[in-house]
């Protein structure tokens, strides 16, 4: 039973005039404040509204409805294009947001913002990476079906939906976009449509300056269905061509779906249509005056929007509670037939962990030397079992990260060679594409109903950083695995060894990193982030070393971001040495030293600044003291983060060069990640403490 809005197509005149009331509203919009981009959205009016009003099951009354299909506007910069259709469908919005476009606490910002207005799916505005945050989408619904309802015949399931994305020049420019796309034909993901904005136009005018290559071509190579719309003979959209492209996209379930719709940039505007002005700039006053005379709408009235305009594509809060009515059927038949999965689900909406989850965390017996990324890696192992909906993996360093939660289940498509290929397998081959696997990251959380997680190395979180931010501007509950943390990965040498990356990511504000100092601190944060998670969403990284490290004893407080590892003899301290990571031991080393010598050490593990910062003050000063002025922080990366807790007088032990192809034991001595050096600064630090 199909519970699809429409199985034919009708067009009448009222919506081909809710088509023109989207355009006019979209150039008053950008007159009205003096900026932004008309447009795209005046061209892009028909295809919108035909996907919102024609083809999408979505419910305009609940946005959040779990069987929803999903809308990607890449093109941020055009939100206009989906603001207008979210008003003419009856989601929150209302015309006096659409007059407050762009100004300050309005509904209505420049570019999409997630978690800001109602029917929004993904904040997008960097080009490209709503591309890969559909593709991410699109991975995420495959495995939330083999998780409820895998046995379900195609299409039968209420797990089924599509993710429909439009997408334009600039994004299929950037080179995230090849990433993902190259994806998701490998990946088969044939539940995801592109609509193609093939406008010809960019900032700087004719995409003839710097794009000319076949796109659709391209697509195809990638693994794609392609088609093409033509536009009608007046030059605007055909709706019944998009239309008929757009239904066969959805049907066409063993591949992911592209059509480029040839449009002409502020359609129908006389003077600004097919111009690079009308990409970024108000039409004028005139200009818009005379797309109203066009369209025959009144050049003296602004936002005009009729009764029976507005009544017609208000119908879709009607045809959204039959879709969602029928759905609900769908999911009491499946709740009935699957109670075990039916409980499932209901845990992993309300983002509950299941009782005794803790239980399954290995705990690492002391005196051991264990590099944290096996240590993490024992940890996905164990709890793979026993919370299905975590899953993830690694671009093409699962070996290395220690990524591979299952190692008999890999999530490939029907008809992959490979072993453990499954289309709803638990490890993820994201391949070598760290932005797009950051961003798809990014579409997976989005999308809901999952856990995921995504492995490289911490000098390539570079390559993913404008991902990674866009997890920490949503708030997003995506975990990043980055190895071989410091110059203790050896003899790859400086192109692999991170040294300003750890100071980088501490200045995304929203992120938080974690760096263990060893295996018993990598179950904790893996357990500290996965309730985070749960309670307060946010980005985790956690930052793991190559080299075997010595084990401590666990310690809870861990948690907290930042606790005393080791205390003075005395219990009062004369100097704090605080270090994160690989560093700790050496920081541990150079207590003895300092103890031996009388003065009283204590040694405070911190492994994420963030998470110490949120703990009260007096739990805070508990650890560092402020009587305490003598203090070091030791950490093989530059000293950014540090200079804040170790005050005038304190000391950083810290690499302010890049490394050097050579082991790790050499590296560190040579450049001063020694307990004789660490315990020579804090001497320094007494000494300038004491004036």
């Amino acid at each position: 039973m199909s519970t699809h809005p429409a199985d034919r197509f009708a067009w009448t005149e009222l919506d081909r005039r809710a088509v023109d009331t989207a355009r006019v509203l979209a150039a008053d919009a950008v007159q009205k404040v003096g900026n932004g981009h008309p447009g795209t959205a005046m061209a892009l009016a028909p295809a919108a509204y035909t996907i919102f009003q024609k083809v999408m099951r979505h419910d305009p009354a609940d946005p959040e409805w779990t069987g929803r299909d999903r809308f990607v506007l890449s093109p941020g910069h055009t939100s206009l294009t989906l603001y207008t259709q979210l008003y003419l469908a009856g989601y929150e919005l209302e015309l006096d947001d659409l007059k407050a476009f762009r100004t300050q606490g309005s509904k209505t910002p420049g570019h999409p913002e997630y978690g800001h207005t109602a029917g929004v799916e993904t904040t997008t505005g960097p080009l490209g990476q709503g591309v890969a945050n559909a593709v991410g989408m699109a991975m995420a619904a495959r495995y939330e079906r083999g998780l409820f309802d895998p046995e379900a015949p195609e299409g039968e399931s209420p797990f089924d939906h599509t993710i429909w994305a439009i997408v334009s020049d600039g994004d299929l420019q950037e080179g995230v976009s090849a990433e993902a796309s190259s994806l998701a034909g490998h990946q088969k993901l044939g539940n995801l449509v592109f609509l193609y904005d093939d406008n010809h136009i960019s900032i700087e005018g004719d995409t003839a300056t710097a794009f000319s290559e076949d796109v659709l071509g391209r697509y195809e190579a990638y693994g794609w269905h392609t088609q093409r719309v033509e536009p009608a003979e007046n030059g605007d959209v055909d709706v019944q061509a998009l239309y008929e492209a757009l239904t066969a996209a959805r049907a066409e379930t063993g591949r992911p779906s592209i059509i480029a719709m040839r449009t002409i940039i502020a359609w129908p505007a006389p003077n600004a249509r097919n111009t690079e002005a009308a990409h970024g700039s108000a039409l004028g006053a005139d200009e818009v005056a005379a797309t109203k005379r066009v369209l025959g709408f009144d050049p003296e009235r602004s936002f005009e929007v009729a009764d029976e305009v507005l009544a017609h594509t208000r119908g879709a809060l009607d045809r959204g509670a039959e879709a969602h009515a029928a759905w609900d059927k769908r999911i009491a038949a499946w709740r009935d037939a699957r109670p075990e999965r039916a409980e499932l689900f209901d845990r992993v909406v309300a983002g509950r962990l299941p009782e005794g989850w803790q239980d399954a965390l290995p705990v690492f017996e002391p005196g051991r030397s264990v590099a944290t990324r096996a240590a993490s890696g024992k940890v996905l192992q164990a709890l793979g079992p026993v919370l299905p909906e975590l899953w993830g993996g690694s671009a093409d360093l699962a070996g290395s990260n220690n990524t591979t939660i299952d190692k008999g289940s890999s999530f490939l498509p029907e008809g992959n060679p490979l072993p453990g290929a499954d289309p709803y397998g638990r490890t993820v081959h994201f391949g070598i594409r760290e932005f797009s696997m950051a961003a798809e990251m990014n579409g997976i959380a989005l999308h809901g109903n999952t856990r995921v997680y995504g492995g490289t190395f911490l000098t390539f979180s570079d390559y993913m950083r404008n991902a990674v931010r866009m997890s920490a501007l949503m708030q997003l509950p995506v975990t990043y695995v980055w190895t071989h943390d410091s110059i203790g990965l050896g003899e790859d040498g400086p192109t692999h060894q991170p040294v300003e990356h750890l100071a980088a990511l501490r200045a995304i504000p929203g992120l938080n990193v974690v760096r263990p100092a060893d295996a018993n601190e990598t179950a904790t944060a893996w357990a500290e982030i996965l309730r985070r998670h749960s309670t307060s969403p946010a980005p985790h990284g956690l930052a793991l070393s190559r080299q075997g490290l010595p084990v401590y004893e666990a310690d809870p407080d861990a948690a907290k971001g930042g606790y005393v590892l080791r205390d003075a003899s005395t219990g009062a301290p004369e100097v704090i040495l605080i270090a994160t990571g690989s560093e700790v031991q050496v920081a541990v080393a150079a207590r003895e030293l300092l103890e031996a010598a009388g003065t009283p050490t204590r040694v405070v593990s911190m492994p994420s600044v963030e998470w110490f910062e949120e703990q009260p003050r007096a739990y805070r000063e508990s650890v560092l003291p402020p009587a305490v002025k003598a203090r070091v922080a030791v950490e093989a990366g530059i000293a950014l983060t540090w200079y804040r807790y170790v005050g005038d007088a304190g000391r950083i032990v810290s690499l302010e060069h890049y490394g050097a192809s050579a082991d790790a034991k050499t590296l560190f001595a040579e450049y001063g990640f020694t307990a004789e050096n660490v315990a020579a600064a804090a001497r320094e630090s007494i000494a300038a403490a004491r004036g």
